[in-house]
């Protein structure tokens, strides 16, 4: 049974059907050749939604679509262009530091794309930078939204391993803020050898000034992540948290969200939240089918007796996750694999935070890896550029990232220090 399901689903992504529909068929088929209850599918996939920490998905995705409407990620843009913008390429720097603040509330990549991207890719272009690196950059620094905290890819991995998602949350801090870092040095050598963005510190507010418009929209991450490690609410509250503070800002402090413009936000959130609900409800009736027949446990012995050592265990891994994200969506494939993938971790005597933080850094390189990208084709909508231009400039960012997942996969201490101090057991 389960070979047919995963011959389906292979077959199904070569005829570029769509993942979550991919998935559902192959499931399908595979209830049909085991002889089980058609109910069965109705039931799984009603239990793989019905969990309370996936409400805190539609909530960050619509808080991120406020803070783009409402004038937030603008004024980010400002505060950190304030902060790097004054030397040569301080403009791509500026973009990775607005990302890295903006992923502090919006827990999405793809809304960090559009709300950061359609400000800062234009203002790239009009500086002298090429389209297609405004557009890769972009693409690039976005990822940042899934990795550091909130983060809808470590809520599902929380899930579907039955770990913390408070304790994969402030794990996730060490390796986002390492990536940031390694992005904004790469972008300043690389500008310093190109020669460009000699003139990036043109129009840059002055820190205070920076400061003092963004400081509402500077608050919202305090208040979040504060709320949530200062055990005030829970993550899934924090989203609730995120949206309320986002529309009073927008709506009575900012004032640039109007009441016309709430029908769009709500459509945009709606139809982001359906297909991530859509894809996690169809991967948990194919996780339920697969683990019946007994595919997570043999993949597991596989995977003890031929991988001996940890490092060889993560090496495999890390190298069947890049080439699996660069095919299926993340959270499809954090909710199919985790259950499998995680024990093993275990096994070996990795920690299963550590493992969820390599499994979201590693399937987050998927949303800038073609063919199935998502964050290249969210930034070549808003550069207007067509993919196969972006893939000589893309090439070094993915480079990057690869070499700082090597470091967080083999140096625990990056993601698990400081969940220690804070959860000191």
């Amino acid at each position: 049974m389960s070979v047919v399901m995963l011959c389906t689903m292979v077959l199904c992504f070569a005829l570029t059907i769509s993942v979550a529909v991919s998935i559902g068929l192959s499931a399908i088929v595979g209830i049909q050749i085991g002889n089980a209850n058609m109910l069965i599918s109705v039931k799984e996939m009603f239990n793989s939604i019905n969990k309370f920490p996936l409400a805190a998905i539609p909530f960050f995705i619509l808080a991120g679509n406020i803070m783009e409407t409402g004038g937030i990620s603008r004024r980010l843009v400002e505060f950190a262009k304030s902060i790097v913008g004054g030397v040569q390429g301080g403009l791509p720097m500026t973009c990775v530091l607005t990302c890295m603040i903006f992923a502090a509330v919006s827990g999405s990549s793809v809304a960090t794309t559009f709300a950061i991207g359609t400000i800062l890719i234009p203002a790239l272009i009009k500086h002298g930078y090429p389209t297609t690196y405004a557009a890769s950059l972009q693409a690039t620094s976005a990822e940042l939204g899934v990795i550091i905290p909130p983060s809808i890819p470590m809520i599902l991995y929380g899930v579907s391993a039955e770990v913390s998602i408070g304790e994969l949350f402030i794990a996730g801090f060490g390796p986002g803020l390492f990536i940031g870092a390694a992005l904004m040095f790469w972008v300043w050598v690389y500008c310093k050898y190109k020669g460009w963005g000699k003139n990036d510190g043109e129009g840059r507010l002055s820190f205070g000034k920076a400061s003092w418009q963004a400081g509402w929209a500077l608050m919202m991450p305090v208040i979040i992540l504060g709320g949530i490690y200062g055990g005030v609410f829970t993550p899934t509250e924090a989203s609730a948290v995120a949206v309320f503070y986002a529309l009073i800002v927008g709506t009575l402090i900012y004032r640039e969200i109007k009441l016309k413009d709430l029908a769009v936000i709500m459509r945009k959130s709606v139809l982001s939240s359906a297909v991530i609900m859509f894809i996690i409800a169809n991967a948990g009736l194919f996780a339920f089918l697969i683990t019946r027949a007994g595919v997570p446990e043999a993949i597991g012995h596989w995977l003890q007796d031929v991988l001996k050592s940890p490092a060889y265990f993560l090496l495999g891994v890390n190298a069947a996750l890049f080439l699996i994200g660069m095919f299926i969506e993340t959270s499809a494939a954090i909710i199919v694999l985790a259950p499998i993938l995680a024990p093993v971790a275990v096994h070996f005597g990795i920690d299963p935070v550590h493992f969820g933080l390599i499994m979201v850094v590693n399937l987050a390189l998927g949303m800038i890896t073609p063919p199935f990208g998502v964050n290249l084709f969210a930034a070549c909508t808003v550069a207007r550029i067509s993919l196969d231009r972006m893939i000589k400039d893309l090439i070094p960012f993915v480079l990057v990232i690869l070499v700082c997942l090597m470091v967080v996969s083999y140096v625990p201490a990056l993601s698990l220090t400081l969940r220690d101090l804070v959860y000191a057991k």
